[in-house]
């Protein structure tokens, strides 16, 4: 199949991107799964942008947004990028009230809500499930818009480049292979302009907030084909993940408990009460993510304790009904009254900071080729995210990344100097019958990149995680070309290239800044003030 514009992934990032672009030629979306199995569609909070004088909170600003992610971000966050950014925000929010997205309000105005980092209110919320709001809006849109077409079960196995192909002019991307699964065929889309929307690689570790789609599948693609990855020892784990050992399925263990409810209040506690986190930071509970995860497991590890627990008893009866009524409904299912009890809570592998190399326009190192959202380094959120600060990024580097394509290479048809692209040929023509191999690997990937490589490292704890797998990419890579391609397969090939990435970043960066921190070298080293870029050669 052949378009104009070829976008892989279907969150705001995708969607925002393919929505603008259909108005300029043909555009094909596609998603490996559902298009609402999205971290999109998973996020809580909200998202964080400076409104118009008299619409916002008071003395808030461009600039103290822009101040508060430089802080959060431990200096290595690409100022200039930082500010084109949030400048946009305002603009942002219009694109999303546009397509039906319905944010809460008081009277007039938007009820903006505070997270984490932030010196003022600036979340803009649908109650406690917005991403679920601006997902099913923004997927809804995309199926009525003309020129827009949106493919669910397609799963894209490789990107195919010129230098992939053994040409020697300038790479370029040329389109991609992709798995149907519903025929179990692979097929070739041909497009000059590809664009990596797949989000992050939650799915890597034991315990996350991620729902399973999350595999770092672009990551992985990308870095075969040979574009610069950067900065992925920066995986921020949430503090308030639900603590439940009892619960059953993967939503009851990684339900996430939105930062939004510390914001509105919430303080975390150990078990005798005591509010713990103020030794780490004057700011509490509201400190930036890596500061809290941080203090909770150091506080885990010094007590002993399973947990650490949210309390939300101290605030009127009805708000948290009123205010979180997702989160509310939820914990009840599970047997617990936060209204009563405080709710128990513990890190859990959430977002990724770092990933493909781009510019502040979505422009990776290969001739055509463009990521936005999770899957991008631009440079916004340095050594560690700023709450709700995502999904404000992933609509501004859309409309970028469009204005850049159509600047630069336009909607003219494909070049006729490009390879021929050879088709497909399967490892084997018998499916594999050793599945217990792969969800073996799996869980020992996600075992030891827990154990290893998590909030708090050590240079014995990543050579053992780097020796290990090595050892399961060369398993993996066995199974991968000697049976016919399964998601399975492919999402397990996709982790351990991740995982390597993540390990690879952390053993480069001897200093602790931001989210990675390492007992070997507890302090900050102005010599590492600095991305740590990988290419494959």
């Amino acid at each position: 199949m052949t378009c104009d514009f070829l976008v892989i992934g279907a969150g705001i990032a995708g969607l925002s991107f393919a929505i603008r672009a259909a108005a300029h030629g043909s555009v094909i979306v596609l998603t490996k799964g559902n298009a609402l199995d999205s971290n999109t569609a998973w996020a809580q909070g909200g998202i964080a942008s400076v409104l118009q004088p008299g619409f916002c909170d008071d003395g808030d600003s461009v600039e103290l947004h822009v101040a508060d992610t430089l802080d959060a971000g431990a200096g290595l966050c690409r100022e200039d990028v930082v500010r084109a950014i949030i400048g946009e925000g305002a603009a942002t929010i219009d694109d999303l009230t546009g397509y039906g997205v319905d944010f809460d309000k008081h009277d007039d105005h938007f009820a903006l809500g505070k997270e984490g980092g932030h010196s003022k209110r600036r979340i803009l919320h649908a109650r406690d499930t917005t991403g679920r709001e601006i997902a099913e809006s923004m997927v809804e849109v995309a199926r009525r818009t003309p020129n827009l077409t949106l493919l669910e079960d397609h799963f894209t196995i490789d990107l195919i480049t010129t230098g992939k192909l053994g040409s020697t002019t300038e790479d370029r991307v040329l389109g991609a292979y992709v798995l149907e699964k519903a025929s179990g065929e692979v097929r070739i889309f041909r497009s000059d302009r590809v664009l990596l929307a797949t989000g992050g690689c939650g799915k890597v570790y034991l315990y996350t907030t991620n729902p399973d789609s999350a595999t770092g599948d672009g990551v992985a693609m990308a870095w075969r084909a040979g574009a610069s990855v950067a900065n992925m020892e920066f995986i921020q784990f949430h503090p308030t993940c639900f603590y439940n050992p009892a619960a059953t399925g993967a939503e009851a263990r990684s339900f996430l408990v939105s930062e939004a409810v510390r914001g509105e209040g919430g303080i975390l506690i150990n078990a005798k009460g005591e509010d713990f986190t103020r030794k780490a930071d004057p700011r509490g509970s509201l400190a930036p993510r890596d500061i809290v995860a941080r203090a909770i497991d150091r506080e885990i590890k010094k007590t002993g304790a399973p947990c650490v627990y949210l309390d939300v008893t101290h605030k009127p009866p009805g708000f948290m009904r009123e205010r979180f009524p997702f989160i509310h409904e939820k914990l009840r299912s599970f047997g617990l009254d936060c209204e009563k009890q405080p709710i128990p809570v513990v890190p859990a592998a959430h977002y990724q900071c770092g990933g493909v190399v781009t510019d502040v326009n979505g422009k990776t190192t290969i001739r055509g080729l463009y990521a936005i959202g999770e899957v991008a380094c631009t440079g916004l959120h340095g050594a560690n995210r700023l709450a709700s600060n995502s999904l404000l990024e992933g609509n501004v580097i859309a409309r970028r990344a469009l204005a850049d394509i159509l600047s630069h290479y336009g909607v003219a048809k494909h070049t006729d100097d490009a390879p021929e692209i050879p088709d497909w040929h399967h490892g084997d023509v018998t499916a594999p019958d050793e599945l217990v191999v792969i969800y073996h690997n799996w869980d020992e990937l996600r075992r030891l990149m827990w154990d290893y490589v998590s909030i708090v490292r050590t240079d014995n704890r990543l050579r053992r995680a780097g020796t290990r797998l090595r050892n399961l990419k060369k398993e993996v890579r066995e199974f991968y070309w000697g049976h016919r391609v399964t998601a399975d397969i492919l999402e397990l090939r996709n982790l351990v290239a991740v995982a390597s990435l993540v390990v690879d970043c952390a053993i480069r960066r001897r200093e602790s800044r931001g989210l990675h921190h390492t007992l070997d070298y507890p302090a900050p080293d102005d010599r590492f003030l600095r991305d740590t870029v990988l290419r494959r050669f």
